[in-house]
């Protein structure tokens, strides 16, 4: 049950060193943190210790420890194992450890961290770890792999690529809700008069316009329903504004009257291939959790520190 995450980024190791081991500039790319701060230490040999927090919303912040506890260099790859945990009663994490592995590659650095940890409030809180907290955390771990990895490859500052998320998140969000909504209110619902009329204007048999309008409705809200789950590839996108051009150019074909109506298909339609357009652009540089390994490959044993 232990969270691995591993990706690989085309840069030197002294710059993935530098990004992961500086609080200042870790803090940037990793969204688990806030604020990282290193605590004062006597000398070099002594445990080099920091506090660490994150911000959970609606004003609230959970404070940690951690303490790094060794780091190996051995040949191509460096290792830093470290321990954490927090005192504070609201953080599911009572104390945990792992390790962040760096390991030269032909094409650059493989980046690898393996964590576990113990959790409070008894088994309310094991539930909650095993069905929500724990795949969240794993998740967050990944994105923000990716988040350093774009840093690093293409220069892409960790703010800019989360406000870049951020807008593809509401894009898809906002497009999925449209076709899932006129394929439940106007015709699965319905059908709306104007759902029948337009079918009936584009030349459907009037015998066949409710089946019509239904089996249009059940394809919307498929649509609508997965196009979250593939919100990361274009075709969703570019099928969204072909259906859209299509429509639009239905309407004033076959029902020209309807595209001055109030609130016409011709804006609804515009609007959602704009959005659609919006979505595309931004899956350029976007950061993603799926890139990054979430298990250790057959053959390399999870904890290779």
């Amino acid at each position: 049950m232990s969270i691995y995450v591993e990706t690989c980024i085309r840069a030197s190791m002294d710059e993935v060193w530098r990004l992961t081991q500086t609080p200042e500039l870790h803090q940037c790319w990793d969204v688990r943190f806030t604020s990282i701060t290193y605590l004062d230490r006597a000398d070099d040999v002594e445990p080099q210790r920091f506090r660490y927090a994150t911000r959970i919303g609606l004003g609230l912040e959970i404070e940690g420890w951690g303490e790094t506890v060794g780091e190996r260099v051995d040949g191509r790859r460096r290792t830093s194992a470290l321990q954490f945990g927090s005192e504070d009663w609201r953080s599911l994490i009572r104390a945990g450890s792992g390790y962040w592995q760096y390991e030269q590659v032909p094409d650059g650095v493989r980046f690898i961290t393996s964590y576990d940890y113990q959790v409070r409030w008894g088994l309310m809180g094991r539930v909650l770890d095993r069905l929500l907290f724990r795949p969240l955390l794993g998740w967050a771990t990944a994105w923000s792999f990716d988040r350093l990895r774009l840093w690093l490859e293409a220069g892409v500052e960790p703010r800019r690529a989360a406000r870049q998320a951020l807008v593809h998140a509401l894009a898809a969000a906002t497009v999925a809700f449209v076709w899932m909504w006129h394929g439940i209110v106007p015709k699965l619902a319905g059908p709306h008069p104007d759902e029948l009329a337009l079918l009936l204007e584009a030349g459907v048999p009037e015998q066949w316009l409710r089946p019509a309008a239904q089996t249009l409705g059940v394809m919307e809200l498929a649509f609508g329903l997965t196009f979250p789950a593939f919100a990361m590839r274009r075709w969703p996108w570019l099928l969204t504004i072909t259906l859209m051009a299509a429509a639009t150019v239905g309407v004033l074909v076959n029902s020209p009257h309807r595209a001055v109506a109030a609130f016409g298909p011709v804006t609804l339609n515009l609007l959602l291939a704009v959005l659609a357009a919006v979505g595309l652009l931004s899956l350029r540089d976007l950061p993603s959790a799926r890139r990054c390994l979430r298990r250790p490959p057959k053959g390399r044993p999870e904890n290779s520190s």
